[in-house]
């Protein structure tokens, strides 16, 4: 049944056919029934007009418009021709429901109003002999009704259409849009995951660089010394593929990680380590914690703990050999503030502002990304005197 209907869906032409010839056989036994009861032949005139409009219903879906005009006009020539109503004037009421639900607008009208019309006209031309004139008005009025649910029911049919068409585009919307929403989430989080990149590579590596310049260089005077720096350099890089193999294990879809977890974000309490270890590295770090320290979102944390780590960072790049920094954390009632200031030579700030020195960084860009992205604010620029100073204050709640 399915596949009929299918093919029937892809032929209406051939649907409509049958229908015509259907009609056709029909309104050749009416005529023969007629002209038996009445004594006669039909006329030629009568089965011109049936075939007429048989095939009117025969191309009705083909060209509703110009079938319409001809059922119209074949109306008229009965009148000329003074043959009273057929079998084959059903076609009237099939071309109607047909233009009501497929055709233009003019036609549209012109089919309620020809119908609405057809029918007075019909029963002024040839009156019931047997009914008054009240009768004949009473049968105009009945005979006007299957003209009118004709023209409504395409009508609903047309409206009932366009509106699964409407639910079918804004479907084919919506889902454009998701889409659309799904290629910003990736680009988001790949800018996400560029920054934390950047983080770590750009901490880890200068730390290793300079421990490693550090170890090369007393080697021969101190074994100790050397041993040291490279024990912190297999730390470092340690801590380095960790946070690696984390954030690029967002990447993967559908593999399951060897440990099975992801290693913990950074965290504010984590800042201590960090300091500790630019101090190894040979940095001078003064690190101060002010107000309760409490839990925070993990937005926030990671956030401050970003900042602190680009920051120093950017001291040990360009501030010099002698350069010292300081790193200030305080806890508001609803915040968290971070300062971290160096008196090193520094690097001019439109590097900074152009990704670091290097050009292929993130520099303060990424650091105003992740303050915005926890609806905070940041602050950054030379210092009177010399050095570079970061200002940045991480509400609670995102503004809105």
């Amino acid at each position: 049944m399915q596949r009929l209907y299918e093919f029937l869906r892809r032929h209406p032409t051939g649907v409509d056919s049958f229908w015509a010839v259907v009609l056709l056989m029909v309104s050749v036994v009416g005529l023969a029934s007629q002209g038996n009861s009445q004594g006669r032949e039909p006329g030629v005139a009568e089965v011109v007009f049936s075939v007429v409009a048989c095939l009117a219903v025969a191309l009705r879906r083909k060209w509703p418009e110009q079938m319409l005009l001809l059922v119209a006009a074949m109306g008229v020539g009965q009148l000329i021709a003074d043959v009273s109503v057929l079998p084959a004037d059903f076609a009237m009421l099939v071309l109607i429901y047909t233009v009501a639900a497929e055709g233009a607008d003019w036609a549209r009208r012109f089919a309620l109003v020809g119908g609405l019309c057809a029918a007075p006209i019909s029963q002024i031309a040839w009156p019931n002999e047997h009914s008054g004139v009240w009768g004949n008005i009473l049968i105009a009025g009945f005979t006007m009704v299957p003209f009118a649910l004709a023209w409504v029911l395409g009508d609903s049919i047309r409206t009932r259409r366009a509106y699964f068409a409407q639910l079918e585009e804004r479907a084919a919307r919506l889902e454009q849009e998701r889409e659309a929403q799904a290629k910003v989430a990736v680009a988001a989080e790949r800018a996400r995951i560029a920054r934390e990149l950047h983080d770590v590579v750009a901490h880890n590596v200068s730390v290793m660089v300079v421990q490693a310049d550090g170890a090369a260089y007393v080697m021969d005077t101190a074994p100790d010394q050397a041993r040291k720096a490279l024990e912190t350099i297999s730390g470092t890089g340690r801590q380095a593929l960790a946070e690696m193999r984390r954030l690029l294990g967002v990447l993967r879809t559908g593999e399951q990680q060897e440990s099975g977890e992801y290693v913990p974000q950074p965290d504010v309490q984590q800042i201590d380590e960090l300091v500790e270890q630019v101090r190894h590295s040979g940095l001078t770090v003064d690190f101060r914690i002010e107000g309760t320290p409490r839990p925070l979102p993990s937005g926030v944390e990671l956030t401050a703990y970003r900042i602190v780590q680009e920051a120093l960072t950017n001291t040990r790049k360009h501030g010099g050999d002698n350069a010292g920094a300081s790193v200030r954390i305080v806890y508001f009632d609803d915040g968290l503030g971070l300062l971290v200031e160096d008196d090193g030579k520094g690097a001019p700030h439109e590097l900074y502002e152009d990704g670091g020195a290097d050009g292929r960084g993130h520099g303060l860009i990424g650091m105003r990304e992740r303050v915005g992205m926890v609806g905070g604010t940041l602050d950054a620029g030379p210092r009177p005197g010399g050095g570079f100073r970061i200002s940045a204050l991480l509400p609670l709640k995102p503004a809105h």
